[in-house]
């Protein structure tokens, strides 16, 4: 018992000013975590995506092939589901860039504090909602005789919807069975995480660089361009990582919403479900992987991570 207060005092004196082992202490169990959990199972479907499939007896070979890339990048199925994937992401976050900005610049440079709070809660209210909810709400919305429809006869504007739905790539029977209205949803579902980083980037953009460029004989729009744009560039890329990153890899919207046609998420989520091809669908997952991190190194390129 004599002993017990000098091996005290030595373990305090031992700890006492050793801030990075007690860093380490606190960052063991996540980094452990998303060591084994999150990077294992990256791991783990990578190296399926480097497996084969036997088709006679369905059964899983584990050799190193790139047999199934083969098939992935060869046939003319597949390619087009990931252009097809692809292009709605761009899309969609083209989109929401275009939707956001005003919303955000007036959240940020000229809306008083009560008014800002009310944009900021009308801005997340629809994240507060079942996803699921969202998305067949809004197949009912644009369902043939959904209020889409009928707004768009009251307004006299029949003629167009219908004219816009005959078109081969984005029409349909009807909005709800059309690329036109997942486009639709998948702008509505992604909007706030375009919104947010946006308006966070332009609050930061200083009022005296705006007068300086007046005093110095620039035009409001002159100003915008020249000023306010390329300093909310950042908020611009951090907000299009979540739409393009979150678009490229969604399968429930394109399974609710939409003109039949496989998105990548649909492609996964078939492959390793009902057909059991799991290596194909570990390919087809590996290809939005790539997909964002190159997008991620672009975006890192304009500094979007200093406004997430």
């Amino acid at each position: 018992m004599t002993g017990s207060p000098a091996v005290l005092r030595r373990a305090s004196a031992w700890f006492q000013g050793r801030n990075a082992f007690y860093v380490a202490l606190l960052l063991a169990p996540p980094l452990l975590w998303l060591g084994t959990v999150y990077l294992g199972s990256l791991f783990a479907l990578l190296m399926q995506s480097f497996y084969s499939i036997d088709e006679y007896t369905a059964r899983i070979v584990p050799e190193f092939t790139l047999r199934t890339y083969a098939q992935l990048f060869s046939q003319p199925a597949h390619v087009d589901i990931v252009v097809r994937t692809l292009l709605m992401a761009v899309a969609v976050t083209i989109a929401s860039a275009v939707v956001a900005f005003p919303v955000a610049n007036y959240m940020a440079r000229h809306a008083g504090p009560k008014m800002k709070a009310f944009f900021y809660v009308g801005v997340m209210l629809p994240m507060w909602t079942s996803y699921l909810v969202k998305v067949y709400a809004w197949r009912l919305i644009l369902a043939k005789e959904g209020i889409a429809s009928w707004f768009v006869g009251a307004a006299g504007l029949k003629p167009v919807l219908e004219s816009t739905l005959e078109l081969p790539v984005v029409g349909g029977p009807s909005l709800a069975s059309s690329y036109l209205g997942m486009f639709v949803v998948f702008v509505y579902m992604w909007l706030p995480f375009m919104i947010l980083p946006l308006a966070a980037a332009l609050e930061r953009v200083p009022r005296s660089l705006e007068q300086a460029s007046a005093d110095l004989g620039a035009r409001p729009g002159q100003t915008f361009r020249h000023v306010v744009l390329p300093l909310a560039l950042p908020g611009l890329a951090a907000g299009s990582i979540f739409t393009f990153s979150l678009t490229l890899g969604d399968f429930i919207i394109p399974s609710i919403v939409g003109a039949p046609g496989f998105f990548i998420g649909m492609m996964v989520y078939q492959q390793q479900g009902t057909a059991g091809n799991l290596p194909l669908a570990a390919a087809f997952s590996v290809v939005p992987i790539v997909l964002i991190a190159l997008y991620l190194a672009l975006a890192r390129r304009l500094g979007a991570f200093d406004a997430l």
